[in-house]
């Protein structure tokens, strides 16, 4: 039988309603507890302040550590011969007695070593490096060709052999003609270069789908397995990514997926998910949207140092039989890349997790014409990152079913339950309250001459001092991540890529916390956001 896995249409149950209303109504719980502990008593207010400020310390210093690391293991692992270890997997036993006894400071070189050593002792059971497939569904609406041959380049110069990929072009109907001429001529320019170049044409206007990726993604894979059980290829032998159109995937990142797929045991209750960094532009978009994209890139880079909280995001590679088994994915939400992590938990009963692959998919900035237009467009953007809230909702009601229907341990999915809350409660009043918080005391009891309650300002202001130790180290491995500067900017515009962090608390505030709110509020009130809203990209040429 299969399980209902899609979020509910139209009128909620009170339970689901319950859920999607909670992370608001603790968001705004949280800043109102402020005002109302500081009125009776403005020492109450202060320690309630205090331990949110000592929260936000301790989470700076683990971030500052996290990056450094995360920035480190991403370095060596691109250092890695991929495609020298997938021919290892080939003869294991001749690779394992070849590297036994050997050391090496190459990236996980004694798990590889390992990995021989099982495979050896498997002999068949496991499926042969030469018989992987991969296919890259690519999703575009109204984009040119400026955008998406870069993309597509990326994957033709793959260090896996481009016969055994497969590359589905999955268009909107509703990008109209123009975006039809491209599809055509991109086809017709890399006609022969992969296993398959696919056309499919996503039509607007089905029922059942809210205006998004997740239902062109699917409809797209299910035309992409037709055509692998036409051509014959096992579809289990398939690994499928998904890639926006401004997703320029490192060359050796489908080796890397491909070899994870073959070394582990369980590899069809995987996804495989890289490290997301929006560097493509990044010299050539405006400061405050290079401040939040080189700041999401870091946040991608900490993530994949915490394997047990790691979620899928943006791009992803996941085997097509599970997704064929799953249907795919949702086609009620506009975060389809979160969502499926908790699609994929719950149809493998929480047998299931996300890999970290620590190789980068490089993605565009948000830059549009203008930069009123830009930031305007970055808050969209992030608004609807924002929105994976609804999946409170989504996981909540799960959380406390009976065990035969929830299908895993209650303690496990409760963890996962409290971080996923937690990080979206966070967001959305860590930076007004670090920014704002140490005079709400004062100005709710302005009679109160107790000292604690005076220094508050001085005190939150000594601690904001510190953290800035974590943002010092940001700015110091973002240059050392930056592409290249372009012949076309000077060397001072390296200067205005420090420069740039003074604006660190006001993009905290206006696309982080704001926008956090924004989608909150919007699940708050029962006002859905049912349509992909598209971030235009520019091209500075």
């Amino acid at each position: 039988m299969r399980k209902n896995l899609e979020i509910p249409s139209g009128k909620r149950t009170p339970l689901y309603r319950f859920f999607e209303m909670l992370p608001g109504l603790i968001s705004y719980t949280a800043i109102i507890l402020l005002f109302v502990l500081s009125w009776i008593s403005p020492i109450l207010g202060a320690c309630y302040l205090f331990i949110i400020i000592a929260a936000t310390l301790v989470k700076a210093v683990s971030v500052a550590f996290r990056t450094i690391q995360g920035y480190e293991v991403v370095k060596k692992a691109g250092k890695v011969d991929w495609r020298g270890r997938m021919k290892d997997l080939e003869d294991p036993h001749a690779a394992f007695e070849r590297l036994r006894g050997k050391s090496s400071k190459s990236y996980n070189f004694n798990i590889h070593v390992e990995n021989l050593r099982m495979l050896n002792a498997m002999q068949s059971e496991y499926p042969k490096p030469e018989k992987i497939y991969h296919a890259v569904i690519m999703t575009a609406y109204n984009e040119g060709p400026e955008i998406l041959e870069p993309s597509i380049k990326a994957i033709q110069n793959s260090t896996f052999p481009n016969e055994r990929i497969i590359f589905v072009m999955a268009y909107e109907e509703r990008g109209g003609e123009e975006i039809e001429k491209t599809v055509n001529m991109l086809a017709e320019k890399f006609k022969g270069v992969f296993k398959e170049f696919m056309l499919v044409k996503h039509p607007k206007d089905m029922a059942g789908e809210v205006i998004g990726k997740g239902p062109n993604l699917t409809y797209a894979g299910s035309f992409l397995t037709d055509k692998v059980q036409k051509l014959k290829i096992p579809i289990e032998n398939v690994i499928v990514t998904s890639l926006d159109s401004d997703n320029r995937m490192a060359p050796k990142y489908l080796d890397a997926v491909a070899y994870e797929f073959v070394v582990h045991p369980n590899r069809q209750r995987l996804s495989y998910q890289p490290v997301s960094l929006f560097m493509n532009n990044i010299w050539d978009a405006p400061a405050p949207t290079r401040v939040v994209a080189v700041s999401n890139s870091f946040f991608n880079i900490i993530s994949t140092m915490r394997p047990h909280a790691i979620r899928n995001f943006a791009s992803h590679s996941q085997p097509l039989q599970a997704l064929k088994a799953m249907d795919y994915w949702s086609k009620r939400t506009i975060v389809e890349d979160g969502h499926q992590f908790w699609r994929s938990l719950f149809f493998f009963d929480g047998d299931y997790s996300v890999l970290p692959i620590r190789l980068p998919i490089y993605q565009d900035a948000v830059m549009d014409e203008t930069l009123w237009k830009t930031m305007k467009a970055q808050f969209v953007q992030v608004r609807r990152w924002n929105y994976g809230a609804s999946d409170v909702a989504y996981v909540g009601v799960r959380l406390f079913r009976s065990r035969s229907k929830r299908g895993m341990p209650f303690f496990p999915l409760l963890a996962k339950f409290w971080r996923l809350l937690d990080g979206h409660v966070t967001l959305a009043i860590m930076a007004p309250m670090v920014a704002f918080g140490g005079w709400i005391p004062l100005i709710m009891n302005n009679t109160s001459r107790d000292m604690v309650v005076y220094n508050l300002p001085s005190v939150v202001s000594m601690v904001q001092t510190i953290a800035s130790i974590g943002l010092l180290i940001t700015v110091l491995v973002s240059l050392k991540m930056l592409p290249r500067r372009p012949e076309r900017y000077r060397k001072g515009r390296t200067i205005l890529m420090v420069l740039q962090w003074i604006l660190m608390p006001v993009t905290s505030i206006l696309y982080q916390s704001l926008s956090a709110f924004y989608a909150q509020t919007r699940l708050l009130l029962g006002k859905y956001m049912e349509k992909f809203d598209v971030t235009k990209k520019v091209i500075k040429r």
